[in-house]
């Protein structure tokens, strides 16, 4: 847990960057119009819609590119759109567990981009099932420390949140990582909005029962991967199994 929970954080400030990019701004949309298209165009009775809707605004997506999409994935109108979810399992260098999870209208195309990125980036396809069962699906909510009233502490944390089903929290200084089950996610974060608590993202992940530990070269790899991973069109999320320590990653 340790190895994703330091990732996760990592990943979260990293994604704020990205967000600069179009690629990153697509993904965001293209979440709102699947979350809008299984569970329907309001966000207050969906959701799965109002979080996607959360994390695009908070990667500062435009309003009318989000409103359009929820059009889109409504069926509202004539570009309405149809996607399909696909995990792909492979290995990265020094044996890191990895779960691809792509979003699509092209099966065939998906599969040839991961398989392309892994290939060419020191990584090996798995079969259906072979990597998978290292990983738990859970909800996983940061939190900032530096909250508008000022700096919250992990109390106030574990006071708001765990009777609505939060299993751990963990103290990242600059943020903390609440988790829980998927299906307590929506309560969760609700739980930390009633508290007056502001979260940077609130995301079903799936989080790794067992860590690959990698020193500087390892991690510089994995990453390496997971970038080429992410920077394909259909790649939604990368999940791995790698831990890494403060000290390696202040040096990547």
């Amino acid at each position: 847990m340790s190895g994703h929970s330091k990732w996760a954080t990592t990943k979260h400030k990293k994604a704020a960057i990205d967000a600069k990019r179009g690629k990153m701004f697509a993904k965001l949309i293209k979440n709102i119009e699947v979350a809008a298209r299984m569970g329907g165009p309001d966000p207050d009775g969906n959701p799965t819609l109002y979080d996607a809707i959360q994390k695009a605004k908070k990667s500062s997506v435009p309003n009318d590119n989000i409103d359009r999409a929820v059009k889109r994935g409504g069926g509202v109108g004539d570009d309405a759109v149809d996607y399909i979810t696909i995990m792909y399992e492979g290995y990265g260098p020094n044996g890191v567990a990895m779960l691809v999870e792509c979003l699509t209208d092209n099966r065939n195309r998906a599969a040839m981009e991961v398989r392309t990125a892994m290939t060419r980036n020191g990584g090996t396809m798995a079969d259906p099932g072979s990597v998978s069962y290292m990983f738990a699906r859970k909800g996983v909510i940061i939190v900032p420390a530096e909250q508008e009233g000022g700096a919250t502490t992990e109390d106030d944390i574990l006071l708001a949140v765990l009777d609505a089903g939060a299993e751990e929290v963990n103290d990242h200084g600059e943020s903390f990582e609440v988790i829980c089950e998927a299906t307590d996610l929506v309560a969760v974060r609700t739980a930390l909005q009633d508290a007056g608590l502001d979260y940077d993202s609130a995301d079903a992940s799936f989080v790794p029962s067992v860590n690959v530990e990698v020193d500087v070269d390892g991690a510089t790899k994995v990453l390496k991967l997971i970038d080429a991973l992410e920077d394909c069109d259909d790649v939604q999320n990368v999940f791995a199994n790698f831990d890494a320590s403060d000290e390696v990653l202040a040096q990547i």
